[in-house]
């Protein structure tokens, strides 16, 4: 039976990721910040809570991340950790940094104190790439970060590919576009929307307050993209890999679609609150994902009127 480390294990893509494994027959030690205090409602409503082995874990603090590796004994660590809001990343740059950058580093130095052929894992992010233009992104594309989340997760990055040259570790970058589901929380813009809209049809007389909706993104569906996370560790040779649908929506596109799923037109309630916007945001990020294709075998199926469908019917 493999031993997989889930760093995150209460996020969206952590829970999806531990349901994954369990049913590959995997042992799963996932952990949280305080293991006795989270409820960790993802794993509960995926009905796998009790399959789930929970330990407290802070990756910031290096004893804190050697003691969640010794105790777990992993064959392959996913970390999945760290601050996860591009928007709240200019609130608390520090945090950010701290969790991601820091908190990466502190991983890849345990992995080679403990001297195991452990397999790792490493969440990146699209949003290293910033505008992408009208040439979708590949492995090959150069970063240019614009915001304090994406400079923390361009840092992990090439933190992940200097330990795996140097120190000849087994350790992957998984470079994600947007990827969503129910179990998004809803601070999160889609889930914003869909919630907003399902209450709208239900009578609730509200209006959805927007930031800008002329961004274009890359949007997948999370179970399918915690696949690829698996695949990765699957390889002879570790590398890096776009995940990614290879199509791209703006978001009135999303509104639009959500609305229209619920027999409304949007334009009667939806309102741009200019004070929404970021201080710096991305127009447009999408993606060429050949290389998981060709290498890993991986090709998303649901696209953004199937992710739509399926997060109004869990909402």
């Amino acid at each position: 039976m493999k031993r997989a480390l889930i760093l995150g294990v209460s996020g969206q893509d952590g829970a999806y990721l531990a349901q994954l494994l369990l049913e590959k027959g995997y042992q799963v030690t996932g952990t949280s910040r305080d293991a006795e205090l989270s409820s960790f409602a993802n794993l509960r409503r995926l009905g796998i809570r009790d399959q789930v082995r929970c330990v407290s874990a802070a990756i910031n603090d290096f004893r804190s991340t050697l003691t969640a590796i010794t105790q777990a004994e992993p064959d392959e660590i996913y970390n999945l950790a760290g601050q996860s809001s591009v928007g709240l990343s200019f609130h608390q740059p520090a945090e950010t940094h701290e969790s991601i950058n820091l908190g990466t580093l502190n991983l890849l130095e345990a992995l080679r104190f403990v001297g195991r052929p452990i397999r790792f894992y490493n969440a990146s992010s699209s949003e290293c790439f910033g505008d992408t233009g009208t040439t979708p992104a590949t492995e090959a594309t150069p970063f240019r970060p614009r915001s304090p989340y994406a400079v923390a997760k361009a840092a992990a990055y090439w933190q992940v590919a200097n330990y795996r040259e140097a120190y000849d570790l087994f350790a992957c970058s998984g470079i994600l576009f947007n990827h969503e589901s129910p179990l998004r929380p809803a601070r999160f813009v889609t889930r914003k929307i869909i919630a907003s809209a399902c209450r709208i049809a239900a009578g609730s007389g509200e209006t959805l307050s927007i930031g800008n909706t002329d961004i274009v993104r890359d949007w997948g569906w999370a179970p399918e993209y915690v696949d690829a996370m698996w695949r990765m560790l699957q390889q002879d040779e570790p590398d890096d890999y776009v995940i990614a649908t290879g199509s791209a929506f703006s978001l009135n596109d999303f509104i639009a679609e959500t609305f229209a799923a619920l027999n409304l037109d949007w334009r009667d309630h939806v309102r741009v609150d200019h004070s929404l916007f970021r201080p710096t945001d991305l127009p447009r990020s999408q993606a060429d994902p050949a290389k998981a294709a060709e290498r890993l075998g991986w090709r998303a199926d649901k696209h953004v009127p199937d992710i739509v469908r399926a997060m109004i019917a869990a909402e």
